[in-house]
């Protein structure tokens, strides 16, 4: 065979391996944010656990030491806060009063922290460490960010301290939820929301970049 027509004829193999080979990079690079939210592995507090779905009753006393990780787009959000379980009492107007400003957990303050500033019912919050406080109600909810994160249950909260307040309405939740669940949930453009869950109710906060 003629030595150029085999130089060509490899040579057309070659580039057209490459521009395949170039196509298909292309077909599986991955955003740089979606890489993110991928490799972020959350750093759990010693003895902390995080809080699944439980339509199950639990007979165990005590609340859980627990946390809930998430990213709102590029956001890394964290809180930490005591899990209550249900145990067959009743939870809302019995166990936590209406219109009175809730720990939202048990124990010491339930803590929200974010490492990038963050609005939460396009309410801006600074990136930092809070605490998150509730005032339930029968047909809305008052979610309080305030800035002393590090207190017993609402012994030293002040109202001169909240950051922000937004209102969101409850919903009936499909099904039990025996112990408090928070939730980051990640949606699409920089969205997302902190669900917080128990017994037969279900409350969403929503949060963006």
């Amino acid at each position: 065979m003629n030595p150029k027509i085999t130089n060509s004829f490899f040579a057309l193999i070659l580039c057209a391996s490459l521009s395949y080979c170039n196509q298909a990079a292309k077909e599986l690079e991955v955003p740089a944010e979606a890489t993110q939210h991928a490799n972020h592995t959350p750093k759990m507090s010693e003895g902390a656990v995080i809080i699944q779905d439980q339509p199950e009753p639990d007979t165990l006393k005590g609340s859980l030491k627990a946390e809930a990780h998430g990213m709102v787009g590029n956001a890394h959000l964290t809180i930490n806060y005591h899990s209550p379980a249900v145990r067959g009492r009743n939870i809302w107007g019995g166990l936590v009063a209406y219109d009175q400003v809730w720990v939202t957990g048990a124990h010491s303050a339930t803590s929200l922290t974010t490492d990038k500033d963050i609005t939460i019912g396009e309410k801006l919050l600074p990136a930092g460490k809070y605490a998150l406080f509730t005032i339930p109600g029968k047909e809305e909810w008052t979610i309080i960010i305030n800035k002393n994160w590090e207190q017993h249950l609402t012994d030293n909260y002040t109202e001169k301290e909240d950051i922000l307040r937004v209102t969101v309405k409850p919903e009936a939740a499909a099904q039990l939820q025996e112990r408090l669940r928070y939730q980051i949930v990640s949606e699409a453009d920089s969205k997302g929301a902190i669900n917080i869950s128990w017994d037969k109710l279900k409350v969403t906060v929503p949060i963006a970049m």
